[in-house]
């Protein structure tokens, strides 16, 4: 059924002579071997077989089986993702693209790792890898690009995971953080048309043609709106993102459930999962004036925090209005430098920002602060505080962190601060589930630091050979392990992993003078509220403040984060001395 189906609809749908058999060269449909054949376009040069020996012959027929299996299945979305027939060629398009260059690399695999174990040389070996690693990532990049869209999104987060892939990919991808997909102006009126049931120019007196800045998902223009005179920044989704939505979710799907059919240790299908819940909400602008109105209000108790989210004036599921704010990237240093901004506390205050929505008690969690999502501009108004403001924007990605999860993170954290293996042990399992034989892995991931480090002193800045060590780990096995442990962890952990992940990237573009003593300094403090606050509703549980005995646990637990605090504040006075003297900050431990 399989090979009448896909023979059909490819021969319905191209005319019968867009396909040839690379066996015989006989047009589809071809029922004895249609499906079991590799395919070439008679204009093209698809592939003809894989170069494999013939006792391997069954690999090459699992390959194009999947083809097939991927070529049906897209075609028989075709229907809902356009009815005329250039809606039909572009999903192809899609589809050949993502399907072809799959199948490429993992031939490019299976024939470098085969390569691979026949030699001694282990230097000779690392290369060979490293070089296809590479031929894949740029491959692939050059599928992102084409497709765009979700495309570019999924690609900004592998770009992030630099704990889990090589940086052969990891490198490759970086691009794709600043290049994004510009929709038409035109285009936009219509959906703004479709959508509000307004002309653009009923609402705005001005409408910048161009947009002020483009992500995978949307683009921003300045606008003036017409009743008020107000000037603000209107997002909107690019119109093509609802055609092709579920078209790319599938391939997505697909493409990960492939790869793990082929290589079943690298399991990544999580990662599609993750996106599939994630993404419909970051499609919903309506949920993220929810967020943004949402963190507003929650960090409006805290005025010392010098974070500015944007007011909302409406939102519709694919538009949204807010006040303009704005700011330029947290790394251009130059900029920084000019207004007299100091690296080491805009470091301080990402460290704060982000602690507070990780241990803040009901506080939202942003999960994609990546360098387009965050601006810095100076503010020499503020008195006793930092001199300027980091304007947060996108907020579409959120996550609430569970009481019981956040109190036993905090935990995690001053274990791994304080170099304590057992009660490091002891809270991953109870943070993530994993248990005690992939612990030092786990906490190797979420600190991105070689776990001798972690397991002595992580405050110490890390070293080039320190990433070597990893990078050389992850080469020689250590990144199946991690794959497969990540699959089995709570998907909120994954969320605080690439959170942790994307902060420490800023933190380092800042190339601050400090090093990491001061950030690991500033999460102590909120992971000691945390526990202090834990401790606090235990003792509420088992009766009065006022009984001798509860008095005593309260005051102990006063006292312990008092001393965390006073530490603080006299490292931060050390560093602001130590500054003036022109020293790097270097801390040997916590305790």
């Amino acid at each position: 059924m399989l090979k009448s189906t896909f023979s059909s609809l490819f021969a319905k749908r191209l005319g019968g002579a867009g396909w040839t058999c690379a066996r015989c060269r006989n047009r589809l449909p071809r029922p004895d071997h249609a499906v079991a054949a590799p395919f070439t376009r008679q204009y093209g040069s698809f592939p003809r077989s894989f170069p494999q020996p013939k006792a391997k012959a069954r690999p090459r027929r699992r390959t194009a089986i999947l083809l097939a299996t991927a070529g049906g299945g897209a075609t028989a979305m075709l229907l809902s993702v356009g009815d005329d027939i250039k809606g039909t060629y572009e999903a192809m398009e899609r589809t050949g693209r993502v399907a072809s260059t799959l199948i490429l690399c993992i031939n490019d695999y299976r024939t470098t790792l085969n390569q691979r174990d026949k030699l001694d040389d282990p230097q000779v070996r690392e290369e060979l890898l490293k070089a296809c690693h590479k031929r894949c990532a740029v491959r692939t990049l050059k599928v992102l690009e084409k497709n765009g869209g979700i495309f570019i999104k999924l690609g900004q987060h592998l770009s992030a995971m630099n704990y889990l892939l090589p940086p052969e990919w990891t490198t490759t991808f970086i691009p794709l953080q600043d290049k994004c997909p510009v929709s038409s102006f035109e285009s936009i009126q219509e959906m703004f048309k479709k959508d509000t049931g307004q002309e653009l120019w009923d609402y705005f007196s001005e409408f910048s043609p161009e947009p002020i800045g483009a992500a995978s998902l949307a683009q921003v223009h300045l606008a003036t709106v017409k009743e008020t005179g107000q000037k603000v920044a209107v997002k909107v989704q690019h119109p093509s993102l609802e055609q092709w939505a579920k078209l790319d979710m599938s391939l997505t799907s697909f493409t990960f459930s492939t790869l793990k059919r082929f290589f079943p240790e690298y399991d990544l299908e999580w990662l599609s999962s993750e996106i599939e819940v994630s993404l419909p909400i970051e499609l919903n602008f309506q949920c993220e004036a929810a967020n943004a109105q949402r963190t507003k209000e929650y960090f409006a108790r805290i005025p010392e925090l010098p974070l500015v989210i944007p007011d909302v004036l409406w939102a519709k599921k694919r538009i949204i209005v807010m006040a303009c704010e704005t700011g330029r990237r947290l790394d251009d240093l130059a900029y920084l430098d000019a207004n007299g901004i100091d690296r080491d506390e805009v470091s301080a205050t990402l460290a704060r920002i982000f602690n507070e929505m990780i241990f803040g008690d009901g506080a939202p969690l942003h999960c994609d602060p990546h360098g387009g999502n965050i601006a810095i501009r100076p503010n020499h108004a503020r008195r006793g505080g930092a001199n300027f403001d980091l304007v947060l924007y996108d907020h579409g990605l959120y996550r609430d962190i569970p009481q019981s999860l956040r109190r036993s993170y905090a935990k995690m954290w001053l274990a791994i601060m304080d170099g304590d293996v057992e009660r490091m042990k002891k809270y991953v399992n109870e943070v993530a589930g994993v248990g005690e034989d992939k612990f030092p892995l786990f906490a190797s991931a979420i600190t991105g630091r070689d776990f001798s480090v972690v397991s002595s002193s992580i405050t110490t800045p890390r070293e080039d050979t320190e990433q070597k060590l990893l990078s050389d780990a992850l080469q020689e096995g250590l990144l199946v392990d991690l794959v497969q442990m990540l699959g089995q962890v709570p998907r909120i952990i994954l969320l605080i992993l690439k959170t942790n992940d994307l902060t420490r990237s800023l933190d380092e573009s800042l190339q601050t003078r400090q090093g990491p003593a001061r950030q690991f300094m500033i999460l102590a403090r909120y992971c000691m509220r945390t526990v202090f606050y834990e401790q606090l509703d235990e003792i509420r549980r088992r009766g009065s403040m006022l009984w001798p005995p509860n008095a005593v646990y309260a005051l102990r637990a006063w006292i312990g984060y008092l001393r965390v605090g006073i530490k603080l504040e006299l490292f931060e006075l050390w560093i602001r001395i130590r500054r003036l003297f022109g020293f790097r900050i270097e801390l040997g431990g916590l305790s």
